[in-house]
C-alpha cells in the first residue's frame, strides 16, 4: 500500500490573506485574519494526495484545546461541515500541492490559535503555528458588522486621531497616536485577553470583551495597563500630559507586565481605543464637556461657593469635570431587547465601581438617550454624566456655623458639545444628539421622567460632607419645579477676557452685568478667579472682586477683574497638570429674589510649534523633518522637552531643549525613513515646567 502521507510545508499566503482581511498593517510575522471570512492556505505533501487519504486541519485556542468545549476545530475537507461553524474546502490539488480555503465561524472566540495538520497518524506542526483571529466589522454575520466603508476606515483602521479637551466653550484637539498596528501591540492585547480570565465562550462576544477591557486598561483591581493619578505630582512616572499616543504605554506594559505610571481620562480612552481597534471592534474617543460625576445617582451635582464667589472644593462629594473622555464601541446587543444595537459607551477611567470592579459599560447610547437606564451596564452612571442638574449653594458663616442658601439650579449646563473626531476628516463632530434629545424638547422631558423613575432624585437638601451638623435655610430648599421662576430684573451675567490669556501676562477679565426690564436695580456682585484642573479641582484662588452696581431699565455695565502675572506663575510651575482659568460670578438684585450664578472656564494661549518637511516622499527614502518653536511669551520656559512620534516613519523620540528664554528660537531635526505607504502623521509636543500642552501635527504622503 501507499506510504503514509506526510506534510512537508505550509504556505500561509500572508500578504494576500492580510490584504483581503484588512490586517496587512499589523507589524507581526504571523498570519492575522478576521472571523467569518475565507483565507487560503497551501499544503505541500511528500507525495500526491489520493482519494483515500485522511487529512484534517486542527485549529486550537486556549491552554488545552478540546472539541467538546468548542476550542478545538478539526476540519476535514472530505467530511461533513464542522458543527463549530468553521468551513474548509479544497480549491485545487495538483501534484504534491493542495490549495485550501478556510472560513472561521463569525461567532468564533477571538484570540491566538495554533494550527497543526494531521495526515493519517502523522502530525505536522508549522514553525510559526500561531494564527491571530480578530473581530470582523466587514462580515455581515459578525455582531460588530459596520455597514459603511468610510466608518470602518476611521473606527477600525485609522491609527491616528484627536481627543477633544479644554472646556465647553473653548474646545481644542489633542492629537493622539492610537498605533494599533505597531510592534507588540497585538500581542499586548492578546495578553490582556488572557489576563481578563474571560471564559473562551465569552471571548466571542464584544459585550464581554469590551467590558473586560474597560476594567483592564486601568490598573485598579487587576494590575492592568495604567495607574490613574490626579494629584498634580507625577515625579515617579510620566505625567499624563506627556503622552502623545498609546504605543509606548502598551509596549512598556507588555514588556514589564506591570502597570504604567500615569493616566488621566484621555490617556485611558486613547489606550482603550487602541485595544478595541486592534481587536477589530469599531471604536471612537468621546469627550463630554461639563461632565457630571454624580456619586450617588440622584441626578444632581451640588456646587458650593463662598460669599466671594469662590468654589469650595472641600465640601463637594460630586464634581463637574470640564471634560471627561470615554469610548463608544459598535456592536449588536443580542443580550438586550431589540433596538439597542449600535454605539455603546464604555469607560476605563476608574471613577466608580461596577459589580465591585472599576469597569463601565457597554451601555447603549440609545438607552441613555431614551432614559432606559435600567439596562445593563452602568446606564444610570452614564446618564447622570450627561444629564445631571447643577445646584449652587451659597455657604455663609452665621454665628460661626456654615449656613446653606440655595442660589440657583442650572438644568442645561451638564453634558454639552459631546465630541468625537469626524469620519475621514480632521474635524470635530458633535454627537450630542446621539446621547440626548434637544434640551427642552418633549422627547427630552419624557426620557428624563423615565430615567427619574429608575433613579429617584432626592429632595433639595445640600449634600455637603458635613451638612448634617449645620443649619439649612429651609425657605429655598423645597424641591423646585424644573423651570426657573422668571426674574423681575431680567438679570444676565457674561464673563469675557479683554486680552489674550498668555502665561506671563496679566489676566484681564471682565464681568458684564445686564438688566432687561424697566426699573432701578441695585445689584450685589461677587466675582472670583481660580486656577483649576480639568476635574474641577481648585488649585489656587487668584483674586476676587465685590461691587454694588446700580442699573436703570435696560442697561449693562462692565466690572473688571485683573490678575497680575506673579499671582499665578508660581502655581503654574508647581503643578504638573495643565491648569485652566475658572471664573465664577454671583449676582443678587436687592429687594427681589433674583439670584444668578455664572461660571466659565478658559485656557491659556501658547505659541505654536512649526513642523517643516516635504508633503510627499518615497517609501524607504530618507527625508528630514524639522521642529521649530519660538518662545514669544515674556517668561522663560524651563526644562523644555520636545516629544515627537511618526507612526510608520520613526519611533517616539525626545529632545531635551533646556530653558528657553523669551524670544529664543529652537530648532530640532530628525532624519527619518518611511516604512509604510499612505498618508502618515507626525505629532510633536512641547512640555516645560510652566506650560504643559503645546502640540502640533503634520501629514506626509508616502508613495511607492
Amino acid at each position: 500500500p501507499g506510504t503514509g502521507l506526510m506534510v512537508t510545508g505550509i504556505d500561509f499566503f500572508k500578504s494576500q490573506n492580510c490584504r483581503l482581511h484588512h490586517t496587512d498593517a499589523y507589524n507581526i510575522e504571523n498570519l492575522v485574519v478576521r472571523r467569518g471570512q475565507a483565507f487560503l492556505l497551501q499544503l505541500t505533501f511528500s507525495r500526491e494526495l489520493k482519494a483515500a487519504d485522511n487529512l484534517s486541519l486542527r485549529f486550537g485556542i486556549g491552554k488545552r484545546p478540546m472539541k467538546i468545549r468548542g476550542t478545538l476545530m478539526s476540519l476535514n475537507p472530505k467530511r461533513d461541515p464542522d458543527l463549530s461553524g468553521w468551513q474548509i474546502s479544497i480549491i485545487k490539488s495538483s501534484g504534491k500541492e493542495c490549495l485550501l480555503s478556510v472560513t472561521s465561524s463569525p461567532r468564533a472566540p477571538v484570540g491566538k490559535y495554533t494550527l497543526n495538520v494531521k495526515t493519517g497518524t502523522n502530525i505536522y506542526k508549522p514553525e510559526n503555528d500561531a494564527i491571530y483571529l480578530l473581530f470582523n466589522p466587514w462580515c455581515k454575520a459578525d455582531v460588530v458588522f459596520l455597514d459603511n466603508e468610510a466608518q470602518r476606515k476611521e473606527y477600525v483602521l485609522n491609527d491616528t486621531g484627536y481627543i477633544y479637551v479644554g472646556s465647553a466653550y473653548n474646545i481644542y484637539n489633542r492629537p493622539w497616536n492610537f498605533g494599533q498596528f505597531e510592534e507588540f501591540i497585538l500581542d499586548a492585547c492578546m495578553y490582556l485577553l488572557d489576563k481578563s480570565k474571560l471564559k473562551l465562550s465569552n471571548r466571542k462576544d464584544p459585550v464581554f470583551v469590551s467590558r473586560a477591557m474597560s476594567a483592564l486598561v486601568n490598573a485598579n483591581d487587576d494590575s492592568g495597563v495604567l495607574i490613574g493619578n490626579w494629584s498634580g505630582n507625577y515625579s515617579h512616572g510620566t505625567s499624563p500630559m506627556d503622552w502623545i499616543g498609546s504605543v509606548s504605554i502598551l509596549q512598556k506594559y507588555y514588556k514589564t507586565k506591570k502597570p504604567v505610571l500615569y493616566g488621566q481620562c484621555w490617556v485611558f480612552a486613547g489606550v482603550l481605543t487602541t485595544v478595541m481597534r486592534c481587536l477589530g471592534i469599531p471604536s471612537r474617543c468621546v469627550t463630554n464637556f461639563n461632565s457630571a460625576h454624580d456619586t450617588d445617582e440622584n441626578l444632581r451635582v451640588d456646587i458650593y461657593v463662598n460669599e466671594s464667589g469662590e468654589k469650595l472644593n472641600r465640601m463637594s462629594l460630586d464634581s463637574v469635570w470640564n471634560f471627561h473622555v470615554w469610548n463608544d464601541v459598535w456592536m449588536k446587543r443580542t443580550d438586550l431587547p431589540t433596538g439597542f444595537d449600535g454605539w455603546q459607551a464604555i469607560d476605563s477611567t476608574p471613577q466608580e465601581q461596577s459589580q465591585g470592579i472599576f469597569q463601565c459599560g457597554p451601555c447603549p447610547l440609545k438607552a441613555v438617550r431614551e432614559g432606559d437606564v435600567y439596562l445593563p451596564f452602568d446606564g444610570k452612571f452614564v446618564y447622570a454624566e450627561v444629564n445631571a442638574d447643577k445646584v449652587y449653594w451659597l455657604v455663609k458663616k452665621v454665628n460661626g456655623k456654615d449656613k446653606f442658601f440655595r442660589i440657583s439650579t442650572e438644568i442645561q449646563g451638564i453634558g454639552v458639545n459631546i465630541s468625537t473626531k469626524a469620519v475621514g476628516e480632521d474635524k470635530r463632530e458633535d454627537i450630542t444628539v446621539e446621547y440626548k434629545f434637544p434640551e427642552g424638547s418633549e422627547e427630552e422631558r419624557k426620557a428624563m421622567q423615565k430615567a427619574c423613575s429608575f433613579i429617584h432624585p432626592s429632595g433639595m437638601e445640600p449634600r455637603a460632607r458635613f451638612a448634617s451638623t449645620t443649619s439649612i435655610d429651609r425657605t429655598v430648599s423645597k424641591p423646585q419645579v424644573l423651570h426657573e421662576a422668571l426674574s423681575k430684573s431680567g438679570l444676565q451675567l457674561q464673563i469675557t477676557n479683554k486680552a489674550a490669556l498668555c502665561p506671563g501676562n496679566p489676566l484681564e477679565l471682565v464681568i458684564t452685568v445686564k438688566t432687561s426690564t424697566p426699573g432701578n436695580w441695585t445689584i450685589d456682585l461677587a466675582g472670583s478667579c481660580q486656577l483649576q484642573c480639568y476635574t474641577g479641582n481648585v488649585v489656587a484662588s487668584l483674586g476676587c472682586v465685590k461691587e454694588t452696581v446700580k442699573l436703570e431699565g435696560k442697561s449693562e455695565t462692565e466690572v473688571p477683574l485683573k490678575i497680575a502675572a506673579d499671582t499665578y506663575m508660581k502655581t503654574l510651575a508647581s503643578v504638573e497638570d495643565e491648569l485652566l482659568i475658572h471664573v465664577t460670578a454671583i449676582a443678587e438684585v436687592q429687594g427681589t429674589d433674583d439670584k444668578l450664578t455664572k461660571e466659565t472656564t478658559m485656557r491659556f494661549e501658547y505659541p505654536p510649534i512649526t513642523i517643516q518637511m516635504p508633503e510627499t516622499t518615497k517609501l524607504n527614502k530618507e527625508f528630514s523633518c524639522a521642529f521649530i518653536f519660538k518662545n514669544n511669551l515674556n517668561v522663560p520656559l524651563d526644562n523644555c522637552k520636545l516629544l515627537v512620534e511618526g507612526l510608520g516613519i520613526f519611533k517616539m523620540s525626545t529632545f531635551d531643549e533646556g530653558d528657553i528664554k523669551p524670544g529664543r528660537i529652537i530648532k530640532s531635526e530628525i532624519i527619518c525613513t518611511p516604512t509604510r505607504l499612505g498618508k502618515k502623521k507626525i505629532v510633536a509636543k512641547l512640555i516645560s515646567v510652566q506650560v504643559k500642552g503645546i502640540s502640533a501635527e503634520k501629514a506626509i504622503t508616502i508613495t511607492e
